[in-house]
């Protein structure tokens, strides 16, 4: 089976600033993979790259064999990818519900409707009139989780879900993650977090100054290996 996403020496700009140095990574049909690294290491980069919001070359970045590098992120959108950005970046004049409503904007046919989320996040029913910012950090992660898969995409990417909450948030959010991935979806989890990426993931890869430091099986990586490539430093 040819891989689903593939990136070739991926370098990515913030101006003069480079972020991301020669990234290579691959990604199977229904994979789920975690990406770990400190702030800074480049993983919102990475997928911001990824999802359209920062330009590359073409083939820089490959899904499903077509060049996409270089596509705009609403072009990114309609071909099956979605991101759970960073600080949830909900739209704050806007009821749950509306929020919600956007994601399926994309019109692509799938399993994930309005009905669904509610039956995978119920308190989002209940608050579905409230404005979207009105709600605790979970729920509005929730909501964030909801918007990207009203979108029915094929592979979803999630930057730093854990960032900023409390255990008992994170637990349930992580609790839901099977429900998400059981769909047949493929899955690239950002986290600082790393017990928690490690804990549903099948692969993973560490980013170290845009640079991939590490990448093997969860299963098969040990601490000290994790620890020298996250910090650069042996344990």
């Amino acid at each position: 089976m040819p891989d689903l996403l593939t990136l070739h020496a991926l370098d990515a700009h913030y101006g003069d600033f480079q972020a991301l140095f020669g990234i290579d990574m691959t990604l199977a049909d229904g994979e789920v993979i975690a990406i770990i690294g400190a702030n800074g290491a480049g993983k919102t980069t990475m997928l911001r790259s990824i999802s359209g919001l920062l330009r590359n070359r073409a083939d820089q970045i490959v899904y499903r064999g077509q060049p996409i590098g270089a596509l705009r992120a609403d072009r990114v959108a309609h071909l099956g990818i979605a991101l759970v950005p960073e600080g949830r970046q909900l739209f704050p004049s806007l009821s749950v519900e509306e929020n919600l409503l956007l994601g399926g904007k994309v019109g692509r046919p799938g399993p994930w409707s309005m009905e669904k989320v509610f039956g995978l996040f119920p308190i989002l029913e209940e608050r579905r009139r409230q404005a979207s910012t009105s709600l605790s950090g979970g729920q509005q992660q929730m909501v964030a989780i909801g918007r990207a898969l009203m979108a029915n995409p094929d592979f979803v990417m999630f930057d730093e879900v854990s960032l900023g909450l409390a255990p008992v948030v994170i637990k349930s959010i992580y609790d839901a993650l099977p429900d998400i991935v059981g769909e047949g979806m493929t899955a690239m989890i950002v986290e600082q977090d790393i017990s928690k990426a490690l804990s549903v993931s099948s692969r993973v890869y560490c980013l170290q100054e845009g640079r991939v430091s590490l990448e093997g099986r969860t299963k098969d990586v040990t601490h000290d290996q994790i620890t020298q490539a996250y910090f650069g430093v042996a344990a």
